[in-house]
Order: C-alpha cells, then sequence, then structure tokens
C-alpha cells in the first residue's frame, strides 16, 4: 500500500541544493553583511549552543525558532552565525549548517582556512 504522501516525497528534488556527484557542490551559502562562519564547540541546552567564530571570537548562539525542527546541529559542526545588534561581541543566531561538501568547497575558495578547532 503506497500513500500519496509518501510517494511524493520519495520523488523530490535534492531540496534545492544544487550538487555535482564528481567534484562535490556547485557554490556554497558564503556569509553576507556581518555574518560570520563558526564552529560548535558545545550544547548549552534549551537551543543554545557555544560558537568558536572566525573573528576570533566565542559566542553564545542560538537558534531561532523558524529554524528549531530544521536544523539538528552537533559539536564539530560548521555553521553561520549572525551576530546580534546588542552584544554581537558575546551572542548570535544560527542562520545555516555546512554539509562536508560545501566545508571543502569553502576551503577550497580561502573562506575557511582550518576547520579542526584552532583557528
Amino acid at each position: 500500500m503506497v500513500f500519496k504522501k509518501q510517494f511524493k516525497n520519495k520523488n523530490k528534488p535534492n531540496k534545492g541544493y544544487p550538487v555535482n556527484t564528481e567534484t562535490g557542490p556547485i557554490r556554497a551559502k558564503t556569509p553576507r553583511g556581518n555574518q560570520v562562519i563558526g564552529l560548535i564547540e558545545q550544547r548549552l541546552g534549551a537551543n543554545r549552543l557555544l560558537v568558536k567564530c572566525f573573528d576570533g571570537k566565542e559566542r553564545n548562539c542560538r537558534i531561532p525558532g523558524s529554524k528549531r525542527r530544521k536544523l539538528w546541529i552537533r559539536p564539530g559542526d560548521t555553521v553561520i552565525v549572525e551576530p546580534w545588534e546588542f552584544e554581537g561581541d558575546k551572542k548570535g543566531n544560527i542562520l545555516y549548517k555546512y554539509r562536508p561538501a560545501e566545508i571543502e568547497w569553502l576551503k577550497r575558495k580561502g573562506f575557511i582556512k582550518e576547520v579542526d578547532g584552532e583557528f
């Protein structure tokens, strides 16, 4: 027995992420404006995470309500952080989580120098 919903989701395209199977992604999302790339260090509970950003600051970041059920984040993941206008050096929002192929693309293009936890 096949339900319409299962059949429909099964044939969905790749969620809008352009990917070339030979070389990885065609492009990856890059930080814009005051956004920064960061590395998750620790989960603090209640949708809060400790993130070490590439601008040399540690921020206590949260996952906004619109992305709570969509973003599953663990320590070691690379993300885009948007610092708050108020206390922007200490707090921020997590906007996007990079996939492994996108991290390789960012390294090749020079956006990330080292991801191993040491900046």
